[in-house]
């Protein structure tokens, strides 16, 4: 297989106050979600002067990639298309046929199984194919790499970051608390082939992750920014309502890092810096928030070194037990229904 393009796939976010409201809509187009309750997500956003930092972010981490790509050799262009804000994905892939490419590579910002977060992109990228045509240049997006070294070993870095923060005196009575975002417990039950892969390679992240930065440390895999109706279930315990039953046991200190994410976007800069520090700090707990991979060197090696193993230049050693996939099989993420996606979540 030849391939002639490098494609970063995101979840797009707004850039000033007049995008938000326009963007939040894109998020829940199609799913009855009134205006009032936008409303209220939006504050979140001005809370930040309207800005999300996703798509910063991206940009940085296309650069970063690029510059990976130069030093070793690979003579692919770079291109970014996103889900819900500019520049659309279907643009992107419009703006690739005019350039002549014919088959990419497509890095998701998601390391893990499961519907939002692989087979999304998925439709994402047919949608897109669609809207342009029959001209569309190909897109196989690159497999989950929730278990690479180059994503558990950043996330290692921060979590020892932030426990330098930390009284070391207490250090008997800090925990780990490892944050994803939660989702509904039926689309949980049927991620992949055979179900749970989304909870499944998140423990696996956070074990790998605790047995590099602080294996002596006990730990939680728990949640954050659940949204839907309050009728359906999603992964429990909340981030917040954790730091409650922690405190209840005699912990003193919290190192909580969201390996669920990528970089340091909305969700974790509101729910994590914003709403679980107070709730932390109403506690009387000593709290640390580890930071993502954002553009780390090595998190940047693993994206050229996932496009390599498509290339035929090296194969890929995995750190955990989890069966990897060369691309997410077609049927690996179904839901057993669309639930409405959280506005605001990125």
């Amino acid at each position: 297989m030849v391939y002639d393009a490098f494609v970063l796939l995101s979840f797009g976010g707004p850039e000033k106050p007049d995008d938000v409201m326009p963007f939040l809509r894109n998020v829940v187009r199609g799913r009855g979600v009134p205006d009032e309750r936008l409303a209220e997500v939006r504050e979140h956003y001005m809370h930040f002067g309207g800005v999300s930092p996703i798509n910063q972010q991206c940009r940085d981490l296309l650069a970063a990639v690029r510059s990976e790509f130069a030093g070793h050799g690979i003579d692919l262009p770079a291109y970014w298309g996103n889900r819900n804000w500019h520049p659309m994905l279907a643009d992107t892939v419009a703006q690739m046929r005019d350039d002549g490419v014919e088959h990419a590579l497509g890095f998701a910002t998601s390391a893990y199984g499961g519907y939002s977060s692989c087979k999304q992109y998925w439709e994402d990228i047919a949608a897109a194919r669609k809207a342009v045509g029959p001209k569309a240049p190909l897109i196989s997006k690159l497999r989950q790499f929730h278990d690479h070294p180059g994503f558990v070993e950043p996330q290692a870095d921060g979590v020892r970051a932030a426990l330098a923060t930390l009284d070391p005196a207490r250090r008997a009575t800090t925990r780990l608390v490892f944050t994803a975002h939660s989702i509904p417990v039926g689309m949980a039950r049927t991620a992949g082939p055979t179900g749970g892969r989304y909870t499944a390679q998140l423990e696996e992240t956070a074990r790998l992750v605790r047995e590099r930065a602080a294996e002596d440390l006990d730990w939680d895999l728990v949640w954050q920014s659940r949204s839907g109706p309050p009728q359906v279930p999603w992964l429990e315990p909340d981030i917040n309502d954790h730091l409650e039953a922690l405190a209840g046991k005699g912990v003193t200190d919290v190192v909580v890092s969201p390996i669920g994410f990528v970089s340091d976007h909305l969700e974790v800069i509101w729910d994590l810096d914003n709403e679980a520090r107070d709730t932390a700090a109403r506690l009387g707990l000593g709290y640390a928030r580890a930071a993502t991979p954002g553009v780390h060197p090595r998190f940047v090696a693993m994206v050229r070194e996932l496009v390599q193993e498509r290339l035929g230049d090296q194969p890929h050693t995995g750190l955990g037990t989890l069966p990897t996939w060369d691309v997410c099989p077609s049927d690996c993420c179904t839901p057993p229904s669309r639930p409405a996606k959280r506005p605001g979540a990125a």
